[in-house]
């Protein structure tokens, strides 16, 4: 029977384990996958839950990786909202039962270091992806991804998925170098344009008895298409002659099906980002190991705008009323075609003390830190038009300077021998935000802080005591029982808005709450495991979502300091069945939530701006299966297949909130959760050093709003179906040299998830490894 996929990779990427003792290979037979020698992920012990991984060689030979966040790009029921190389803001992590708006339902981890920006939930008046730029592609030896909160190590963000990024750490010296080039031809609206990216690295590492060091460094320079768009309804304008008579509106319909005017493009992003890493090993003795690892990630963008309109003399109307067609509408303000300049610097850090025998007991005591060191955002005011702003004016400085988070956390385990195994540990997890907004003195571009606009921020931290027994009892018979205590505190929190009369402190809360977990696998057959899974989460309320009411030019963000922690119980039923060269699994899951935590947008027309509301949904209840099939050598030799399909109805089921009418939400589908998903790979390897693949994904139609209002996805701020089919080639050109081609949705899909996706997109990349 073959090794599962994620322990027998695991041993072979980090080989220094198995050099300190002989360690039987980890396999599968039980259902529930054992890493063995002192895994250097977070990853516990026994894992009572579906796992899914990608490899390094996987990642080379079949994506078109451009950040990291693409390694998960073809694994089941995956979707990151990645808009552009290089989205820093908004590539959020969806998966079965939660959607692109809800980041903090998924955990994302380096190595071990949290990744997950837990201060806040989805996007907003503030953004909070995964700090995907704290990992390059090349760095990365392996991606494994744990669906469910079925292990008692990880908290309630896990109710999602865990994903495990783990990174480079080498056993000889080794060098390596790349470049890459990304052209986008794009056409939407009034944007006609070919937008590019430049990317560059370059890692060495050496290993020298006792001590390991790797250091890597990356720069991106990378070009959006248009994000966002200034917009006019048809039914808001007035007959007559009032307004600069224009031209270049484009006619469309949006997400509601109502005709509006396309009038310019914005949120265009020039952003320029740079990587640098260290990570030091010691192996204290053969079965002691520390390890420290620093990242910086620094980050310069500017979002430009683009009017569509054009005045009799042919030249670009960007303010004032403008009549489109014999109807007068509003002005043009800086809101509709706003300008940004973004200086951000990122520090993350951390530490570990690993003892790994393999003997009665293990142990690891691991701590990091986040620090947002510069996090700064310009804006012209929406006074303050084109072309004037471009040169400076009124405008808003946003500054999260001193934001960030901490870990710290011991775990062990345990092995009296016989039957049973132990893992246990202590967490505690700290999240600060810190967010001021002020008017800028004189300009935009360059000015100082004044008047004060906006203040939010507070802290939140967790402190969780968990445990978990693996026990054989039978032949052919395995189970995994545990349980995690949490208790959660929130306090210093403060929402100050001048210009609304808000000044509040915000009283500190704090709840207490426990989450059992249960696994059970059977060894059916030789080749067949039957495995079932059950556990609870409770995802707490994030800073932001208590605390972070923002407004600017464009768009506002409604904060609730009384949320409810958000409680779910998720279960699913596996069959796998090794085929000899393939591995299928099918699954049944489910989830039902109470409470859920839900951020929702809508455009309030009149005002001209997006109104986030954080609120608790009363229920919600996910049913679906999912199938999945990966095989080395399929039909021909050479040829590696993989797939899967993954169907869920999620539904809302009790609410007593509502978006136009009372009752309107309850009975329509989870917001950004597809009924339909699947993607598939094909790989063939024609020659030693020569490989080509073909790759296809593919969502269902979904909604964006709670009362699935939006019923036209293919407009912006609508969330449409896709079908894209990516291809890539490798070439080993030489000892040393590798070259690759691919390109990206070759059938040119236009979709959305609010924003417009990129359209086809060429790759070619050159790599050297000494």
């Amino acid at each position: 029977m073959r090794p599962h996929p994620l322990a027998a990779a695991l041993a072979a990427a980090f080989p220094f384990v198995l050099a300190a003792q002989t360690v039987e290979a980890p396999v599968r037979s039980l259902g529930v996958v054992t890493v063995t020698g002192g895994q250097p992920t977070s990853l516990p012990t026994q894992i009572p839950a579906t796992v899914e991984s990608v490899t390094r060689e996987q990642i080379d030979q079949t994506i078109n990786a451009r950040d990291s966040e693409d390694a998960l790009k073809y694994l089941p029921s995956l979707l990151v909202r990645k808009r552009y190389i290089g989205d820093y803001n908004h590539a959020i992590l969806s998966s079965r039962a939660s959607g692109t708006g809800n980041s903090a339902r998924s955990a994302v981890y380096a190595d071990g270091i949290l990744l997950s920006n837990f201060l806040g939930n989805g996007v907003g008046g503030l953004s909070f992806p995964p700090r995907w730029g704290l990992v390059t592609p090349e760095e990365i030896e392996r991606v494994d991804v744990m669906y469910g909160p079925f292990s008692a190590a990880y908290p309630g963000n896990s109710v999602g998925a865990v994903v495990e990024y783990t990174t480079r750490m080498p056993q000889r010296f080794e060098a390596h170098g790349k470049a890459g080039f990304v052209s986008q031809p794009f056409d939407l609206y009034g944007t006609h344009g070919n937008f590019q990216a430049y990317e560059a690295s370059a890692s060495v590492g050496n290993r020298a008895g006792d001590w390991a060091w790797w250091l890597d460094f990356s720069r991106t320079d990378s070009e959006s298409q248009p994000l966002t768009f200034a917009t006019r309804l048809v039914s808001s304008g007035t007959s007559g002659g009032a307004g600069q008579p224009v031209t270049g509106a484009v006619l469309d319909r949006n997400s509601a099906g109502q005709p509006w005017y396309i009038v310019g493009a914005a949120t265009q992003y020039h952003t320029v980002q740079d990587h640098a890493k260290a990570k030091l090993a010691w192996d204290i003795s053969p079965t002691l190991r520390a390890a420290y690892t620093i990242g910086a990630w620094q980050n310069r963008s500017q979002g430009s705008s683009e009017s569509y309109l054009r005045n009799a003399a042919g030249q670009p109307v960007t303010s004032g009323a403008i009549n489109i067609n014999g109807s007068s509408f509003a002005p043009l303000t800086g809101g509709d075609l706003p300008l940004t300049d973004e200086s951000l610097f990122h520090v993350m850090q951390g530490l570990s003390l690993k003892r790994h025998t393999q003997g009665v007991f293990d142990w690891e005591l691991a701590a990091s830190r986040y620090d947002y060191v510069e996090d700064r955002k310009r804006q012209n005011a929406a006074g303050n038009t084109l072309p004037g702003a471009a040169s400076g004016g009124a405008g808003t400085i946003a500054d999260g300077d001193g934001t960030g988070w901490n870990t710290l956390a011991w775990k062990g385990t345990w092995r009296p021998g016989g039957p049973h195994l132990f893992d246990f540990g202590l967490q505690q997890d700290s999240y600060e935000l810190r967010y001021v907004t002020s008017n800028a003195v004189a300009s935009w571009l360059t000015g100082d802080p004044g008047s004060l606009v906006s203040e939010v921020g507070g802290r939140t931290q967790l402190r969780s005591l968990w445990g978990q027994d693996t026990w054989a009892f039978a032949p052919g018979w395995k189970t995994v029982l545990g349980l995690r205590g949490e208790h959660w505190t929130a306090a210093t929190g403060r929402t100050i808005i001048p210009g609304a009369n808000v000044a509040t402190n915000w009283p500190g809360r704090s709840e207490d709450f426990w989450s059992p977990k249960a696994a059970l696998s059977w060894q059916w057959r030789p080749a067949t495991v039957l495995k079932a899974s059950l556990g609870r989460a409770v995802r707490m309320p994030t800073v932001a979502e208590l605390y972070g009411a923002t407004s600017t030019t464009n768009a506002q963000f409604i904060n609730d300091p009384n949320l409810k922690s958000e409680r779910s119980w998720t279960g699913e039923l596996s069959a796998e069945q090794d085929l000899g060269n393939a591995l299928l699994r099918v699954t049944l899951f489910a989830e039902d939530t109470r409470d859920a935590l839900f951020s929702q947008t809508l455009f309030d027309a009149n005002a001209n701006v997006n109104v986030t509301r954080v609120q608790n949904v009363g229920r919600i209840a996910t049913q679906g299966v999912e199938l999945a099939y990966e095989g080395s050598d399929v039909l021909l030799t050479g040829m590696d297949l993989s797939g899967s399909v993954t169907y869920a109805d999620s539904i809302i089921k009790e609410n007593a909130g509502f978006v136009a009418v009372p009752g309107d939400t309850v009975g329509k589908q989870q917001p950004n959760v597809p009924r339909w998903r699947a993607s598939a790979v094909a790989a063939y390897r024609w020659l030693p050093g020569f490989s080509t693949s073909v790759a296809a994904r593919y969502s269902g139609p979904q909604f964006r709003t709670m009362n699935n209002s939006d019923t036209n996805g293919y407009s912006y701020m609508g969330v449409s179906k896709f079908f894209t089919v990516d291809l890539r080639a490798t070439w080993q050109a030489s000892k040393t040299t590798r070259l690759a081609f691919g390109i990206d949705n070759v059938n040119g899909y236009q979709y959305w998830n609010f924003h417009p996706y990129p359209q086809r997109s060429y790759v070619a990349e050159v790599k050297v490894d000494l």
